[in-house]
């Protein structure tokens, strides 16, 4: 079954559909964005999810110093990066926080996702080349790896059977296609997880 992650939670008043349809993953947004919320929101957010959603922190370019808070205190599990973090940041990141990351990563050629295939990172997460737009990319380009991956890049209810059944990702993450005039939408929300999940 293909999981799933709500990405840039950041008003509770869709925590009732995020718990009633209980995705596998929510992201927390602690980068530039329209989308960015503080630690101290996201902590209160965190609080009202159950216990088994994930709660995953994107960051960009972030230093280590700032994310550790967060991974010790418990708002975020998983660490997803999405600037022009190395090999050599992401291997003194898992020593420091001994979490999974996410590596985020644009495609737009051939042999993108082929490059990453060895990162130390847990998981990629391909997206087109300015992430966060609600823009798709052409999944074509998209080559065979071993390294588990996330979807993301205009995601919606419409269009989320086809890309499962084109791509079958170990995940998808879906944020502007599930807004409504830039606002977390709960009933697109569970309408999106139901298509993930019932076709």
């Amino acid at each position: 079954m293909t999981k799933i992650k709500i990405c840039g939670l950041s008003h509770p008043s869709c925590i009732e559909a995020i718990n009633e349809t209980k995705p596998d993953y929510v992201g927390f947004v602690f980068a530039e964005s329209h989308r960015k919320i503080t630690a101290r929101q996201a902590s209160h957010l965190r609080g009202k999810l159950k216990a088994d959603i994930i709660p995953v922190g994107v960051f960009v370019d972030e230093t280590i110093e700032n994310i550790l808070p967060l991974v010790r205190e418990g708002v975020i599990e998983i660490i997803q990066l999405h600037g022009m973090e190395n090999e050599d940041y992401i291997r003194e990141l898992k020593q420091h926080t001994g979490k999974p990351i996410i590596k985020a990563l644009s495609v737009q050629r051939k042999g993108d996702v082929q490059k990453w295939s060895a990162t130390m990172a847990d998981f990629l997460l391909l997206d087109n080349a300015k992430g966060g737009t609600g823009l798709s990319f052409n999944w074509s380009l998209i080559e065979d790896t071993e390294k588990q991956f996330f979807l993301a890049g205009g995601l919606n209810a419409e269009n989320i059977t086809n890309a499962i059944s084109c791509v079958t990702p170990f995940a998808v993450d879906v944020s502007s296609g599930v807004e409504s005039n830039g606002s977390k939408n709960p009933e697109k929300i569970i309408e999106f997880v139901r298509r993930v999940r019932h076709g």
